[in-house]
């Protein structure tokens, strides 16, 4: 009895580290984003302040580079989770030829470096000729993000009761008729789960977009190339605010959830 009352207590406090040391990362940033720095670098505590959330937008290249990423994240969500929705369902109800093949493509895409996958897609611009920028970074994304929602999807579509379809056909709705009133709503939350995963890849993936971005400049690149000069508070600011903003929806699909329940 104490033997397993110790195992219980055990992994309980080993759950809590783990957090911990997940989430100390994060406090850190957001503890960094009041720090009243007085110089260049921001690594050491000087004061409490909240001066940066007021200054936000004061530094014009990084509000440029926030700008680009959430452009492309919300592209790549809305672009990725219709065809990665479409790759899904049709992964999930049907079979036909290349399926396997196609399978195979989606989670090698998921398992690749993304090194390689950054110099693939750079080599492939430049044999199109294709100029570096904001839509050679946004076709990446696109083609890295597709795999996630398709999976997603995929995975509640083979849980889907294909009676309810077969009801509606039986009550005289049409093919579209029924994927709009009965099959959509019902893959609805993989959909959405799919494409917000999209846009939390896209907005912070630096390796493949710092292979096909040319002169363009996203939030995490810019981070990366101020390193050397200094991380101004304002990035901490900017991270705070898109974390909480995740939290918040999070949250918000939680309790909607529950409701539905």
């Amino acid at each position: 009895m104490k033997r397993g009352l110790f195992r219980g207590r055990g992994l309980e406090i080993y759950t809590w580290l783990v957090i911990a040391w997940l989430v100390l990362p994060i406090a850190v940033m957001i503890l960094f984003g009041f720090n009243d720095t007085k110089g260049r670098f921001n690594t050491t505590f000087q004061g409490f302040t909240l001066k940066w959330y007021g200054r936000l937008f004061e530094i014009n290249d990084l509000t440029e580079a926030l700008k680009n990423s959430i452009y492309i994240g919300l592209l790549t969500m809305i672009v990725a989770g219709v065809l990665g929705s479409l790759i899904g369902l049709a992964l999930g109800r049907y079979r036909f030829r290349g399926s396997g093949a196609l399978n195979l493509v989606m989670f090698a895409a998921i398992s690749c470096a993304e090194i390689v996958m950054g110099a693939s897609l750079l080599s492939l611009f430049v044999t199109f000729q294709l100029n570096l920028g904001f839509l050679t970074i946004l076709i990446a994304h696109v083609m890295f993000s597709i795999s996630f929602v398709a999976v997603t999807v995929r995975a509640r579509v083979m849980t889907l009761d294909t009676s309810l379809e077969e009801a509606a056909r039986d009550l005289g709705a049409g093919t579209w008729t029924t994927f709009r009133l009965v099959t959509l709503p019902m893959i609805f939350p993989g959909v959405l789960a799919g494409s917000m995963l999209a846009f939390a890849l896209s907005i912070d993936d630096f390796v493949i977009t710092n292979f096909t971005a040319g002169g363009t400049v996203t939030f995490p690149l810019w981070i990366w190339g101020s390193t050397r000069v200094g991380i101004p508070p304002q990035v901490n600011v900017m991270g705070t605010l898109i974390f909480t903003a995740g939290v918040l929806i999070a949250v918000g699909n939680l309790v909607t959830a529950r409701r539905r329940r």
